[in-house]
C-alpha cells in the first residue's frame, strides 16, 4: 500500500482534530480486522496523527498482527517494509523483577507491543516524568530512564500497547512469579 497521507478537513494537530481522533479510534478503522484491545493508556490523539501521516505503514502493521499464524511464528526479526521503516520483533524471555528494570523511549519509532503468551507488567510513564540512566543512543534509537513511582499496567494475550516518542516505558517486569513469555514489538517509523 503506498504511504501517502490520509485526506481529512482538519489538521489533526489541533485541537479540532483531537475529537475527531478520538472518533476515529472509537470506531476502529485502524485494525485491519485484528480483535485485540488497545490498553486505555495509549495517546489517542497521537495514534491518529501518526496514523494519518502514514497511513500505509501502520496499516501494513495491524495487517501483520492479524495474521491468523501469528502465535506461531518463530523468533526473530519480521521486516515489513522496505529501509526500517517497518519491521517486526518477536521474543521469547523470562519476565524480570521490578528492581532490575528500566524505562526505556525512542524517538524516530512507535512500538506497537503485544503479548502472544503469558503475562507482564509494563510501567508507563510521561518522558518528561523520568531521569537519563545513560546517553541517548542514535543508532539503536534508544535511551534508558529511570522513574519513581508504580505505574504498571497489565500485558497479556488480548490487549495491545503503543507508546510513541513522549511515553517511556518499562516492559518485561514479572506478574507475581518470573515466567516465560512469548512477545511481538513491531517498530512503525515515524518520519
Amino acid at each position: 500500500m503506498e504511504d501517502k497521507p490520509m485526506n481529512v478537513k482538519k489538521d489533526p494537530t489541533l485541537p479540532a482534530g483531537e475529537g475527531m481522533g478520538q472518533a476515529w479510534f472509537t470506531r476502529r478503522e485502524w485494525e485491519q480486522g485484528w480483535d485485540a484491545i488497545p490498553d486505555e493508556g495509549i495517546d489517542q490523539a497521537e495514534f491518529f496523527r501518526s496514523y494519518s501521516r502514514h497511513p500505509g505503514r501502520w496499516t501494513n502493521a495491524f495487517t501483520f498482527l492479524a495474521r491468523p499464524d501469528l502465535a506461531s511464528l518463530a523468533p526473530g526479526r519480521y521486516e515489513l517494509e522496505e529501509e526500517d521503516a517497518l519491521f517486526a520483533s518477536f521474543s521469547e524471555y523470562v519476565t524480570k523483577n521490578e528492581e532490575d528494570a528500566l524505562y526505556e523511549a525512542h524517538r524516530k519509532y512507535a512500538d506497537i507491543q503485544y503479548l502472544v503468551e503469558g503475562e507482564e507488567k509494563i510501567g508507563v510513564v510521561p518522558l518528561s516524568a523520568t531521569t537519563p540512566v545513560g546517553p541517548f543512543d542514535e543508532e539503536k534509537d534508544i535511551i534508558f530512564l529511570r522513574a519513581d513511582g508504580d505505574h504498571f499496567r497489565v500485558a497479556a494475550p488480548g490487549r495491545f500497547f503503543i507508546f510513541f516518542p513522549g511515553d517511556a516505558h518499562c516492559p518485561g517486569v514479572k506478574c507475581g512469579e518470573n515466567m516465560m513469555v512469548r512477545k511481538i514489538v513491531i517498530k512503525v517509523r515515524l518520519t
